[in-house]
């Protein structure tokens, strides 16, 4: 018997590989250091949620220090960063470490045509997690009682 008659005969109609049943075919590894396992790109996309009224602001809930989550609670209810219809992305975050410990990110946030600015203070805790500290819209900075 030939090899190539029986692969032909084993493969389900359609397909035009060489894999056998039951073989799945190679995949690398995902690459790690993705944009969505850099700090800057988690936080712009929690708080994307949270301000575009996706989630609830109690998601941050552990996620912020300082005054950070008292700003979250004022302005999630105005949800700055909605849109009429249109799902807002994270188009571009980057950032600016003054030293370490600490990022102050920005990032473009968009919508159609539409796009908006988004500026956050992450600090790193004594447990080495990453935490929002301040947030800012459109220049605008976003305190408590203002």
């Amino acid at each position: 018997m030939d090899l190539t008659s029986a692969r032909t005969r084993t493969r389900p109609a359609g397909r035009h590989d060489s894999r056998g049943p039951g073989r799945a075919p190679h995949r690398s590894a995902p690459p790690t250091g993705g944009r969505s396992r850099l700090p800057r790109y988690w936080f712009a996309e929690r708080l994307l949620s949270v301000l575009s009224g996706t989630r609830p602001v109690h998601w941050m809930l552990g996620h912020t220090i300082g005054d950070a989550y008292e700003q979250l609670i004022r302005l999630a209810p105005g949800a700055p960063l909605a849109t009429n219809g249109l799902r807002p992305v994270v188009r571009h975050c980057d950032e600016y470490v003054p030293r370490p410990g600490v990022i102050e990110a920005f990032a473009r946030i968009g919508a159609g045509d539409r796009v908006r600015a988004m500026a956050f203070r992450l600090e790193q805790g004594p447990d080495l997690r990453w935490r929002c500290a301040a947030v800012e819209l459109g220049g605008e900075r976003l305190t408590v009682g203002s």
